[in-house]
């Protein structure tokens, strides 16, 4: 079969490897459709996320869904159902796993994270138990883009969000956009916006944002101070995966404010000003992939109250996934999300 295999920094390479077989408890899925994340960016950049390295050939590709071909070893959706892919295997049985925080184990297996090969391959053998079928409608691409949407939907329980609050959402990748439409979901007041991507930016508008400002004509502090009459948000959401950033959103958040940070930074290092959280009491969080979220995740969907297609902006082959990694470091205009279809 083929899969896509990171060598190093922007090193992929086609390639001919065994078909898995599944094990007790797996299921075979033939992968379909899988959408970059810009950690699988991250990874081709620089052939690696802080200590986290590919020493190894990496089949990346965490955002993926794909058809049940066999599971008579371990139950599950029967063969011929469209599934999403939960990409985390933990091990179920640590002290975090136990108190439903599984997305913090120690010993949790992750697709495309070394040393566990994800979706860009033509099949994977999976634990039957993390596969969930897609509702009617959905195609593999939407089931892919179910993972996106459910780190959305972990940092926004952890920003914890009430009715009338207001939320900034600073980075607007696909998370962002999603963090936006959700912030607006839960009740927000006032839910603003800040990239350097102008593109970016009316999508966010469209996903709901009430205003919106290029990160690089404004101070986005100063910007959203205006924007809540000088106040600050009540809670800051930090999608931009720059460190920088992550200061811009504890400035911007107002007495006793919350702050997520969800995005990565290349250099694996974050800094903000100590007085300034300590004097606000700033609440900062960092959030890590997500907990039990499928089913929300496609509810939401299902009930037309997210839109994932919509972010779906660019489509490839897997023999161009070159060429779709390319595209994502130059970063070109109007490129959302772009989905690799298998």
């Amino acid at each position: 079969m083929r899969a896509a295999r990171l060598y190093g920094a922007r090193d992929v390479r086609l390639e001919d490897v065994p078909r898995p077989l599944p094990g007790p408890g797996q299921a075979l899925v033939r992968c379909t459709a899988v959408s970059i994340c810009g950690s699988d960016l991250h990874y081709y950049q620089d052939g690696g996320i802080g200590d986290s390295r590919a020493a190894q050939p990496l089949v990346l590709g965490h955002e993926f869904a794909g058809e049940v071909v066999d599971a008579a070893a371990a139950g599950g959706p029967r063969p011929g159902t469209l599934v999403a892919v939960d990409p985390a295997m933990p091990c179920e049985a640590c002290e975090f796993c136990l108190a439903g925080n599984p997305n913090v184990c120690p010993q949790v297996r992750f697709a495309g994270t070394p040393p566990t090969d994800g979706g860009l391959q033509e099949f994977v053998a999976w634990p039957a138990h993390l596969l969930y079928p897609l509702a009617a409608g959905m195609d593999a691409a939407t089931g892919a883009m179910l993972e996106p949407l459910g780190v959305a939907i972990h940092a926004l329980d952890l920003a914890k969000v009430r009715l009338a609050d207001t939320v900034a959402v600073l980075g607007t990748g696909s998370i962002g956009l999603l963090a936006v439409r959700l912030a607006r979901l839960s009740g927000a007041a006032g839910v603003f916006a800040t990239d350097v991507r102008l593109d970016r930016l009316e999508v966010a508008r469209a996903q709901g944002a009430d205003a919106t400002a290029d990160a690089r004509a404004a101070d986005p502090v100063a910007w959203l101070r205006r924007q809540t009459g000088g106040r600050g948000v009540d809670v800051a959401i930090e999608c931009a995966g720059v460190p920088e950033v992550v200061a811009q959103a504890v400035e911007a958040v107002c007495p006793g404010g919350t702050v997520v940070a969800v995005g990565i930074p290349a250099d694996d290092s974050v800094a903000f000003g100590a007085s300034a959280a300590r004097r606000k009491g700033v609440t900062l969080k960092f959030s890590r992939r997500m907990k039990h979220v499928y089913r929300r995740a496609m509810a939401l969907v299902a009930a037309g109250m997210v839109d994932l297609p919509s972010l779906v902006t660019h489509r490839f082959p897997l023999a161009d996934f070159p060429r779709a990694m390319a595209a994502l470091d130059r970063g070109d205009s109007g490129l959302i999300k772009a989905v690799i279809d298998l």
